[in-house]
């Protein structure tokens, strides 16, 4: 049983993408691991915009978090369990919220605790018989109650095509990253032999 399924076995949304590249499942397990770090100018764009109305209401007196808190980001999420070839990060709150309205999450316990709409980020690695490495990712969300299905069914579709995007965009960065340190490695390695 894979740790995602684990953490999230009851889910009402999910998406899933994956990409193959030519890195080794350690090059590229060691590139997710820098994932909170990630900064990408077209999702902090489309970040910017998603938190535009919840910023300009703030100003203009309405209470919400976001006036003291930066930009949304992977840094929000908790890395709930970690394997040889597999990394899942949680997050949970009422994210289609102006604020998200997230939720503190102190571990996987608590993560499972949690009375509000969870979320799980995993992806996996696998290695292919032709050299090549499998990336995946699949994020997962359960809405505990009819209520919050409810409010965040129309948050998913509506976000959901922008999501796919970054997810993609993701996967790029990772695999760029594993082959860079993969190259990196091989380049000293041959100056080490030379």
């Amino acid at each position: 049983m894979s740790l995602l399924h684990g953490l999230l076995p009851q889910y009402q949304f999910a998406e899933r993408h994956q990409r193959r590249v030519a890195a080794t499942p350690a090059a590229l397990m060691q590139a997710l691991a820098q994932l909170p770090q990630w900064q990408d100018p077209w999702v902090s764009r489309f970040i910017a915009l998603r938190e535009l109305p919840g910023r300009l209401a703030a100003r203009l007196g309405y209470a919400n978090a976001l006036p003291h808190k930066p930009p949304f980001g992977l840094h929000e999420f908790t890395l709930l369990a970690q394997g040889e070839h597999e990394l899942v990060w949680g997050l949970a709150g009422e994210f289609w919220r102006s604020d998200y309205g997230l939720q503190p999450i102190a571990d996987a316990a608590s993560f499972a605790a949690l009375p509000c709409p969870r979320l799980v980020l995993g992806f996996t690695v696998s290695a292919q018989p032709d050299g090549q490495t499998l990336l995946c990712t699949e994020t997962r969300v359960a809405c505990p109650t009819q209520a919050s299905y409810r409010r965040f069914w129309p948050y998913w579709y509506l976000i959901r095509p922008v999501s796919g995007l970054i997810r993609q965009r993701i996967l790029r960065a990772v695999a760029g990253l594993a082959l860079a340190q993969q190259a990196s490695h091989l380049g000293r390695d041959s100056q080490a032999g030379g």
